[in-house]
Parts: structure tokens; sequence; C-alpha cells
């Protein structure tokens, strides 16, 4: 009767073995496919972003040169109803001219005997983008309105606003962040300088305008 036979394993079978149950029995680290939250999220962070800076911007530019608290809150009032219907219509625009893109090289790839099978549902919604943009921009561009509102004194007022719009930018970098799987610092640090260069740029460029060539506003 023959002898049973060992299987000797060199020490780089082993090494192989123990890589290919490592990867057999290891989990995943994120299965979640943060591109399909691409067109919200980019409308959504956009709008928002652009609401609260451009406010913010509108409200400390009314302020350089005036010190009534009324016209920075109408100020403000009115570039969020603009802003928002502004963002609205040119978000609708471009994601109807993406879609009529997505379409059309549907089709040619349907001639040529190319075409997937592809879900119409995945094609850019241009309502949903609109009113993400819309409600997104009405969220950020009313927080400096609600900060400015209850404040008399003029310099209080204005370094409310810079502040509050400030945490607030931090705020929204990082939501961003996280919902679309991006490192926070520099998502945070990116949208904060942004709107600081905005806001300081529109008070000093008004203030200047407004007091060098004494127009009245």
């Amino acid at each position: 009767m023959a002898a049973p036979q060992t299987l000797q394993l060199s020490p780089l079978d082993n090494v192989v073995v123990h890589t290919e149950e490592n990867q057999i029995h290891e989990p995943a680290v994120d299965g979640f496919d943060y591109s399909q939250r691409g067109q919200w999220l980019r409308a959504a962070v956009l709008g928002a972003n652009d609401g609260l800076v451009s406010v913010a911007s509108l409200m400390m530019g009314v302020g350089s040169v005036k010190q009534d608290v009324k016209a920075m809150v109408i100020a403000g009032f009115a570039g969020l109803v603009a802003g928002a219907f502004s963002m609205a219509i040119g978000e609708f625009v471009s994601v109807c001219t993406q879609r009529d893109v997505e379409i059309a090289q549907m089709k040619r790839e349907k001639r040529k005997g190319l075409a997937e099978n592809r879900n119409d549902e995945k094609l850019p919604n241009p309502a949903q983008a609109a009113v993400a943009s819309a409600l997104a921009f009405a969220v950020g561009a009313v927080i400096p309105l609600l900060a400015a509102a209850f404040i008399r004194q003029h310099t209080v007022r204005i370094a409310v606003v810079a502040a509050v719009a400030s945490v607030a930018l931090m705020v929204f970098g990082v939501v961003g962040a996280l919902l679309g799987g991006t490192p926070v610092a520099k998502s945070s640090a990116r949208v904060l300088v942004g709107g600081w260069m905005a806001m300081g740029t529109t008070f000093g460029l008004t203030k200047l305008i407004g007091s060098d060539h004494g127009m009245q506003v």
C-alpha cells in the first residue's frame, strides 16, 4: 500500500493562500456610489452657498454706506427672491441642455446598434434640479437676513452678519463633503475663503464708491 503523500507548501504558497483568504473574507470598505448623489448634491450645495454669500455680501455692501437696518434687510430680501428665481431658471435651462445631449447620444447609439439598456430614470431631471437650487438658495440667503434683522447697532450688525455667514459657510462645506465623500477640511476651507473674498470685496468696493465719490445712496 502506498504511503499517503503530504502536500508541501512553500512560504510563497502560504503568502498566496493567505492573501486569497484575506481578499475573500475582507468586507468592502465602502460600496456606495457617491456619484449617484452628484446631480442633486451639486445643485443643493451650489444653491445654499450662493444664497448665503450673495445675500450676505449684498447686505454688507449696503451696510457699508447705509446704517439703517431696514435698508440692509430690504436689500437682502430682494436678493433672496431674485437669486432664488435666477438659480432655478439657470439650473432648469442647464439641466435641460444636459438631458437633451444625453438623449441625442442615446439615439445615435441606437441607430448604430451600440445602445445599451439605459433607464430613463437615470437621465437628469430639470425640475428636480431647479427646485433644489431655489430652495437651497433661499435657505442660505435667509441666514444673514435673520442675523441682521434684530440688531440695531450698525457696527455690531455688520460683524454679526460676517460671523454668522462664516460659520454657515463652514457648515455647508462640511455637509457637502460628508454627503459627497470628499475631504472635509479642504472643502470647508475652499468654501470659507471664497465667501470671505466675496463679502470683503463687496463691502470695500461699495464703501469706496459711496464715500470717495460723494454719491447719495
